[in-house]
């Protein structure tokens, strides 16, 4: 077992999945901070690096494509703060990132997870209910249907047409944008019928979003409301153009085998050199030996 552990949280990888948890520093993010501990199956992995940096270094992991429903709805669009997959490492432990990136890469490398995207959630999306005020309303998801509830900060219009409901089967999309700048941010639900490019203030069916300390827990909402929407890449594929699994060869095998023997021996270099305590080595020892 690899484990690193910072201010900013603690990653911990066992050879089949990474568990994320956030630290209790204060500087850690509000949406961070919401969504807790997080699985990550290995086979939702793409990459993983580690940046060293003159104050701080930066561990990353790469989700394949579709793997992840926050990811999905947000577009890209989190900043680091709020970034689950992304910790800042202190110098000293520079070295405990570099082997915990090793032992990961390893992983992915012997178990042949390709980087391609997926056709199914590899991650369940935020437990429910959840409820969020931000912005100009309140977005509330209890699995069956969207609720959205206004405030006094809401354009007369729309506060005037009441709360909206709307029921999973008629979103078509969740669309997350947080503010940047002077342009203000939304969440919003695109449904049959409802006119394109509204603006969110007017827009019955968004939550306008202005910046403010709440707003990143409004991706929340999208990514369990996307959890439940049909997968982006959800076309089936015919029996007839899947490729049969080729039967692993014992090259393969042997090459696998010579992998974690080198494994060990640097796990070795790793205690001599100071990196690693007795106690990190002899867990991360029977780690590579259950694999062989």
């Amino acid at each position: 077992m690899a484990e690193i552990i910072q201010k900013d949280g603690i990653w911990a990888f066992d050879g089949d999945a990474l568990r994320l948890a956030p630290g209790r520093d204060r500087n850690v993010s509000v949406l961070r901070r919401a969504l807790g501990e997080l699985v990550v199956p290995l086979a939702a992995l793409a990459g993983v690096s580690f940046e060293k940096g003159r104050k701080s270094g930066r561990l990353r992991l790469r989700l394949r494509d579709g793997a992840d429903p926050l990811l999905h709805a947000t577009g890209g669009r989190l900043t680091e703060p709020h970034d689950p997959y992304r910790l800042t490492v202190e110098p000293e432990r520079h070295g405990v990132a570099e082997y915990f990136t090793d032992e990961v890469r390893e992983a992915l490398l012997l178990e042949r997870v390709p980087s391609t995207p997926v056709r199914e959630y590899l991650l369940p999306g935020p437990p429910l209910p959840l409820s969020v005020s931000a912005g100009d309303g309140t977005a509330s998801f209890d699995g069956a249907r969207v609720r959205l509830e206004w405030n006094w900060r809401t354009e007369a219009a729309k506060a005037a047409a009441g709360p909206r409901t709307l029921a999973l089967a008629d979103i078509l999309g969740v669309e997350w944008r947080p503010s940047a700048g002077l342009e203000r941010g939304c969440l919003r639900f695109r449904v049959a019928g409802a006119p394109a490019g509204e603006r969110a203030a007017y827009d019955p069916n968004a939550v306008e979003l202005w910046g403010f300390g709440r707003d990143p827990l409004t991706a929340l909402v999208a990514a369990a409301v996307q959890a439940r929407l049909p997968h982006p890449s959800a076309a089936v594929v015919p029996n007839a153009a899947r490729k049969p699994q080729a039967a692993r060869r014992p090259e393969a095998a042997e090459a696998d085998h010579d992998a974690l023997l080198c494994r060990l021996r640097r796990l070795g270099e790793l205690r001599r050199e100071g990196v690693l305590t007795d106690e990190e080595f002899t867990t991360a020892k029977q780690a590579v030996l259950k694999r062989m």
